[in-house]
């Protein structure tokens, strides 16, 4: 796909930025890519959602370091494939399922030009989600790719931090305020937002070099809309209170791995899961 020039600089630093971050999500007790169960980053509903993966061809856009990935290719999937943004990332994600006997192919690849970078491929399942969105300036060209890539029936699989989880944050007043407020845009429209920061997500050292990251917006009712545009067949739309890691320190564990606000708390979503039919 063609961006302009800005868009086009914004997305290479997103992908320096992922370079970057790569070794050292890679070392992170967060990821544990050497201990951690890859299926334990996935709620039950996700796989009753997807079904049986055995003989089904599937592709995951914006892998990263494949953590998910890997649980497709022990569930039984015929082919598996990854593709991302990032190089660091695929290279990692190469030596981890390499280690791990899996067979899973990893494609260096920006997901706008998927369809350009697996001519003739199509699949069963498109899996994609978890933090990836954002880092899209256009759904509707994204939701495009999808239709390509998916065979006839084939089944889209979204699983994404709930708008509204990304519009809030914590900001105590006092070392005991739980407050959650509204900080951030739900609705697209503004463009991009610049974020320059040392520090990832994982535990770890600090970022050096490519600090400088870009993300968009980008509501509910846009990602529904982008792909009924495409032609595909909106399946479910499933909405949590649970994510697989505490966003805010105040977050209590559930028991099978994922974390939500305490009982006092409202009851919001955190997390969707949408599934859509071509």
């Amino acid at each position: 796909m063609t961006f302009d020039d800005a868009t086009r600089d914004r997305m290479a630093a997103i992908e320096a930025n992922w370079d970057e971050r790569t070794p050292i999500h890679a070392a992170s007790r967060f990821y544990d890519v050497a201990g951690r169960d890859p299926e334990s980053w996935f709620a039950d509903y996700e796989w009753s959602d997807m079904g049986d993966l055995t003989g089904r061809d599937v592709l995951h856009l914006q892998c990263h370091l494949g953590t998910e990935t890997a649980a497709f290719a022990r569930r039984g999937a015929r082919s598996v494939i990854g593709l991302d943004l990032s190089s660091a990332s695929v290279r990692t994600a190469r030596k981890l399922a390499a280690d791990a006997g899996l067979p899973i192919e990893y494609v260096h690849a920006n997901v706008y030009d998927a369809a350009e970078a697996l001519p003739g491929r199509s699949f069963d399942l498109v899996y994609t989600g978890k933090g990836a969105l954002c880092y899209l300036p256009d759904l509707d060209h994204w939701a495009g790719v999808i239709k390509q890539l998916l065979k006839p029936g084939g089944l889209l699989y979204v699983v994404e931090f709930h708008p509204l989880l990304q519009s809030i944050g914590l900001v105590p007043r006092d070392p005991g305020d739980q407050s959650l407020l509204l900080r951030k845009d739900y609705l697209a429209g503004r463009g991009a937002a610049e974020l320059d920061a040392t520090r990832t997500y994982t535990d770890g050292p600090p970022l050096t070099e490519a600090t400088v990251s870009h993300e968009w917006s980008h509501g509910l009712g846009e990602v529904v809309t982008s792909l009924v545009r495409a032609g595909l067949t909106i399946r479910s739309l499933h909405e949590s209170d649970e994510i697989p890691w505490p966003r805010w320190p105040h977050m209590r564990p559930t028991g099978t791995g994922f974390w939500r606000l305490p009982d006092d708390a409202p009851r919001i979503p955190l997390f969707y899961a949408l599934s859509a039919t071509s």
